[in-house]
């Protein structure tokens, strides 16, 4: 499984990457649309890491 630094990394490196996309195709250009699923299935690993850390038991 990937560390919560290396993915936050991605997280960073991917959200940059479509803020540029953006700058530059405008909202509704596909490679845009397509980054930025890329970012949201990167959140969604994210918050499954870090809501499984949550619940794990203490004992």
């Amino acid at each position: 499984m990937e560390s919560e630094v290396t993915l936050q990394q991605r997280l960073e490196n991917n959200r940059q990457r479509l803020y540029n996309l953006q700058a530059k195709y405008g909202l509704g250009h596909m490679d845009v649309l397509r980054q930025s699923m890329v970012l949201d299935e990167l959140i969604n690993q994210y918050h499954r890491m870090y809501y499984t850390k949550l619940k794990k038991p203490i004992a």
